[in-house]
């Protein structure tokens, strides 16, 4: 029986870094890290809307990989922050290769978790020669019956706690599109109510998205301007579906033959209902799923973090792994 790795590798600094301009007004944050020449691969962070951690470059063997991560459109350093003009999933495909032509490499590897895993099969499906491996972690399609569950009715019944905190700013008789009414109050005008919406939205995805309580993730939801362009950008994408077909992802799977892919999913994710990765499982010849169980939804949760660690290290030829 193989022992679990459950460890990142060491932390390091990136060896490069700056803004790329993308066009419509936008200028990304990115950073490269790792050995100048090893194997190619892109970071994909969640939300969207959320930032890039230290921890993230963690995630590759720097002495195999050379990693590019990136803040998407609005979020983290990337300028205008919190902006919603011009930011759609395809506007972020079209980054993703400006950024690809930047390093100046054929192909790499793509890796995804959560929104980011809604990102990289939107790009794969696009671009599906300029992806060497993909590695998918908590699968989101954003599919009506996936944004119910978590912004209308399913999860509410797993943690009505919190839930209430989630819908308290939110009056009754707007309640039966709670999307809707988030948007409301997160584009308009009143600050206060801005910040008040954002740190709700925020913290109810802090709150719920590992099996067991983290603090740490709670206060980092917490947090007016982390809060803000979280909840801004999600709550854009996700009220208009990711600009995606129902069911596209899934459906476009054969796109994707030939493209090696490793699926990692929480048992209990509360986000990402499993069906989901495993109806992808099924749909996409060749990919392998790993259902991690007393998992929830974080990269950082043990079983997944070890499944994480070991598909980056087979990908780069790692031994043993």
């Amino acid at each position: 029986m193989t022992q679990p790795l459950s460890q990142l590798y060491p932390a390091i600094e990136p060896y490069a870094s700056g803004h790329l301009e993308v066009g419509d007004g936008h200028r990304i944050y990115w950073e490269r890290s790792g050995t100048p020449g090893a194997k190619p691969a892109v970071f994909l962070h969640g939300g969207p809307g959320s930032t890039l951690s230290p921890s993230h470059r963690r995630l590759f063997d720097p002495t195999l990989y050379d990693v590019l991560l990136f803040e998407q459109r609005g979020a983290g350093r990337s300028e205008p922050h919190a902006s919603l003009d011009n930011n759609t999933t395809w506007d972020l495909v079209a980054d993703i290769e400006k950024l690809r032509e930047m390093v100046g490499v054929e192909q790499w590897l793509v890796f995804g978790g959560s929104w980011g895993s809604t990102l990289a099969l939107s790009y794969a499906q696009t671009h599906p020669d300029r992806v060497s491996a993909l590695v998918l972690r908590g699968i989101y399609t954003l599919t009506k019956a996936e944004l119910s569950w978590y912004y209308q009715f399913g999860v509410s019944e797993m943690f009505p706690d919190k839930w209430e905190r989630f819908i308290a700013p939110i009056p009754e008789a707007e309640r039966g599109d709670l999307m809707a009414a988030y948007r409301k109050r997160l584009v308009g005008d009143d600050r206060a109510e801005q910040i008040a919406a954002a740190k709700a939205w925020s913290l109810w995805e802090g709150e719920t998205i590992t099996l067991l309580p983290d603090a740490a993730l709670s206060a980092q939801h917490d947090g007016d301007e982390f809060a803000l362009a979280f909840a801004r950008i999600e709550n854009h994408y996700f009220t208009h579906a990711g600009w995606l077909e129902e069911g596209q992802l899934i459906r476009d799977a054969g796109k994707l033959a030939g493209i090696p892919g490793v699926i990692i999913h929480g048992r209990y994710d509360m986000p990402c209902p499993l069906r989901y990765a495993w109806e992808l499982h099924k749909a996409w010849p060749g990919s392998e799923l790993h259902i991690i169980e007393g998992a929830g939804h974080a990269y950082s949760e043990p079983g997944i973090l070890d499944q994480l660690i070991r598909a980056t290290d087979r990908f780069a030829g790692k031994s043993g792994s």
